[in-house]
């Protein structure tokens, strides 16, 4: 497949590595107008004042546009070249579609045809879970290994791609 968005960034990084923080500041320095693709569901207290608390930490001057599974079509509607969009993030995402019990392989294919002809800015962020210890449930390895499978495929597509540990952006690709 080949990159027509010479824009496109995946910033992955472990739980609160930094890695929304770093990937809203490379959108702002676009000067683009911003927008925001969410991905994660509010299934409960806790993640309903989780994405209040990102909604208050990113402020004004973000459109925000929710999207628990058709990202590929949400991504095209919103992807503009006078448009710089962060999809936060790409594991939620996951989450969202083992849960529906969607097609894996068909989803990131429409994924990464999306950001193949999208124009503007885009910007990933994802959790790296790859990590630690082998999960001992099959669900929790098929979710890491579904993950570690598209991470691979989008960092092969981007020009760009960074690993955010600590707060500290460390440039992989680009």
């Amino acid at each position: 497949m080949t990159l027509t968005s010479p824009g496109a960034v995946l910033v992955l990084g472990g739980a609160r590595s930094g890695k929304s923080a770093f990937a809203e500041r490379l959108v702002a320095e676009t000067g683009l107008s911003r927008h925001y693709i969410a991905t994660g569901r509010a299934w409960d207290d806790e993640m309903r004042e989780r994405i209040a608390r990102h909604r208050e930490d990113r402020g004004d001057g973000w459109q925000t546009h929710e999207e628990p599974l058709a990202l590929a079509t949400r991504i095209t509607d919103v992807a503009r070249a006078d448009r710089a969009v962060l999809v936060d993030c790409l594991t939620l995402w996951l989450t969202n579609l083992m849960l529906e019990e969607r097609d894996i392989a068909q989803e990131f294919a429409g994924l990464l045809s999306a950001i193949a002809q999208a124009p503007g800015r885009l910007v990933f962020v994802s959790n790296e879970v790859g990590l630690g210890i082998v999960p001992e449930n099959r669900m929790a390895r098929d979710f890491r290994d579904h993950a570690g499978r598209l991470h691979q495929q989008v960092a092969a597509l981007v020009p760009e791609v960074y690993f955010v540990a600590a707060g500290l952006p460390l440039k992989m690709k680009g």
